[in-house]
C-alpha cells in the first residue's frame, strides 16, 4: 500500500486541496493511472480540479522522487506511488493492466559481470508482459 499523502507531510509539501486530492487518487496497491484517469478520478471528488492541476501536480510529484513514471510499449504514461518500495511491473499485452511485483532475487545481482560490458550498472527495470485473467476469458 502506497503511503504518499503521508510522506508528502513529512516532507512539509503544501497540501493544496487539489494535491490532497491527487495524492488520494493515488494511493493505494498497484495503482498505476495515466493522467487522465488522474484526473477523471479526482473529479469525482473535487468537482472544480483542472487538467491542468493534474498534469502540474503529477510533474511536481515526479521530480520530488514521490512518484514515477512509467510508459511500457509506447502507452501512455502511468503514475506509480511506490516510488520507495522496490519493484518490478506485470503488464497486460491486451489492455494494459499493471500489477506490482517483487523479485526473488535483486535484478542488479542477476546481470552476470561478463554481460555488463564494462558498464558501471546503476538501476535495473525489469518488466513482464503476458495476458490479465480478463483478458484471457474475453479473448
Amino acid at each position: 500500500m502506497s503511503d504518499l499523502l503521508e510522506r508528502l507531510r513529512a516532507r512539509g509539501w503544501r497540501l493544496t486541496a487539489q494535491r490532497r486530492v491527487i495524492a488520494e487518487v493515488l494511493n493505494g496497491e498497484h495503482v498505476h493511472f495515466t493522467a487522465d484517469e488522474v484526473h477523471a478520478r479526482a473529479v469525482d471528488r473535487l468537482p472544480e480540479i483542472s487538467r491542468a492541476s493534474v498534469y502540474n501536480t503529477l510533474g511536481e510529484l515526479v521530480s520530488l522522487g514521490e512518484v514515477s513514471e512509467v510508459t511500457t510499449d509506447g502507452r501512455a504514461k502511468r503514475y506509480d506511488p511506490n516510488a520507495h518500495d522496490p519493484h518490478q511491473h506485470l503488464v497486460c499485452s491486451g489492455c494494459g493492466a499493471m500489477r506490482d511485483v517483487r523479485l526473488g532475487e535483486d535484478p542488479m545481482r542477476a546481470l552476470p559481470e561478463g554481460e555488463r560490458f564494462g558498464f558501471e550498472v546503476s538501476r535495473a527495470v525489469v518488466t513482464y508482459y503476458g495476458r490479465c485473467p480478463a483478458c484471457v476469458r474475453g479473448g
